[in-house]
């Protein structure tokens, strides 16, 4: 053969000579982060990612290392300065040299990294996801939910193990006004990956049993800034946004909010601040129902003393009505007697006309008037005859007239 025939040594010792002598410079690449891990050593290995504008498919890849002497300076500058866990899934823009190795092949050599474009991308993502929330009508649906007056049953949802989660019980039991609360926790992962699918399926067992509960308390407390990238996410955004119940977020960190803590009814920065916002809330229910109960009993007293007044001018004017009354009573019983009497006098006049009509009438009837006027009774046996066939002849009548009277014979009877 007249070519040269390379060994594959060879060839790649040629690829990494061709390589050193044409990019013998450092290159600041943005990129995703992916695959991170570290060994026992110190040594950070990793691959660097490139997706489509769909964000689905990749288009370019490389492998990375960032060895022990700068990533255990680079790691917690990066961490503390964009309060985001160097962990996969990020974007970054870093400063690498290009290497090629005979037998690992191709890989980028990390010697720094700038904060402040991941920083960038983060606020970029959580202003897409807060505008998406804002677009679906959802970004303020949990703020526009009313606290409960008394907020006494409270739905904690945190690490059982977080120091914050018991910070928080010994705040609400040990308050100075001696107010009662009732809590229950529902355990969830607040750090790492499974920070989003863990605090939702908390959030569904609260909805169980929403009738129990006032309020929902989110608390993480302690952990480093690096691992808030978890409640920067828009299915926890979503979830939260429209949970039926107020929910309180005191995840501990003094940074810039969390898109979590943008759709929560109330944020604060500690568990014990979010105590601290119960305990604050119902005390002032508290003062204004006190407040409410002292106004009613002195109502009620003025009232009651009004009353009093009102029924002892009541009580002293009783004797003078009753003599008014009685006053009035005696007039009134005059007045009806005087109209009985002379009601009894047109009555008895009315009577003794009608009586004197009635005498006049019977005496004009009676036997002795008419005799008087010349007529005369004849009478059988005591009885006045009235029908000739009472009699027959030989019968003894006798007569009356109005003075003496006489016996006759009936001697002849016509009919």
């Amino acid at each position: 053969m007249s070519q040269q025939v390379l060994s594959l040594f060879e060839l790649n010792r040629f690829v990494k000579q061709a390589l050193h002598n044409h990019l013998p410079d450092t290159y600041w690449v943005q990129a995703e982060l992916s695959d991170v891990r570290s060994n026992s050593s110190g040594h950070c290995y990793l691959e660097f990612v490139q997706k489509d504008t769909g964000g689905n498919h990749l288009i370019a890849k490389a492998r990375g290392t960032i060895w022990s002497n700068i990533f255990k300076m680079l790691k917690p500058y990066f961490e503390q300065e964009t309060g985001q866990q160097f962990a996969s899934g990020i974007k970054v823009l870093v400063q690498v040299s290009v290497e090629f190795h005979e037998l690992y092949g191709y890989s980028l050599t990390v010697l720094d990294i700038d904060p402040t474009y991941t920083l960038g991308d983060m606020a970029r993502r959580r202003r897409e996801i807060i505008l998406r929330l804002e677009e679906e009508g959802v970004l303020t649906m949990n703020k526009e939910l009313d606290m409960p007056l008394a907020p006494q049953r409270i739905a904690v949802i945190s690490s059982a193990t977080a120091a914050g989660y018991g910070d928080f019980c010994d705040q609400l039991r040990n308050n100075p006004y001696g107010l009662s609360f009732q809590t229950k926790l529902f355990p969830a992962v607040m750090q790492g990956e499974r920070v989003e699918e863990s605090i939702i399926s908390a959030l569904e067992s609260v909805y169980q049993e929403l009738d129990e509960w006032d309020v929902v308390v989110l608390i993480r407390g302690g952990g480093a800034t690096s691992d808030l990238s978890g409640f920067d996410t828009y299915n926890l955004a979503a979830n939260c946004a429209q949970f039926p119940l107020p929910i309180v977020t005191g995840i501990g960190h003094e940074r810039d909010e969390t898109v979590l803590d943008i759709v929560a009814h109330t944020r604060v920065k500690t568990p014990t601040a979010a105590a601290e916002y119960l305990i604050g809330w119902l005390y002032e229910t508290a003062l204004k129902l006190e407040d409410h109960a002292t106004r009613v009993v002195n109502k009620v007293e003025e009232r009651l003393n009004w009353e009093h007044t009102r029924l002892n001018r009541l009580s002293e004017r009783i004797p003078m009505n009753v003599r008014m009354c009685l006053q009035a009573g005696h007039y009134a019983v005059k007045g009806i007697q005087h109209r009985i009497d002379v009601a009894l006098q047109e009555r008895l006049l009315k009577e003794k006309h009608r009586l004197q009509l009635l005498e006049h009438q019977v005496r004009t009837a009676s036997p002795e008037h008419l005799l008087k006027r010349g007529y005369s009774i004849t009478l059988l046996d005591g009885k006045a005859v009235t029908d000739i066939s009472m009699l027959k002849e030989g019968d003894v009548v006798t007569t009356r007239y109005a003075k003496g009277e006489s016996q006759s014979v009936i001697m002849k009877i016509k009919k």
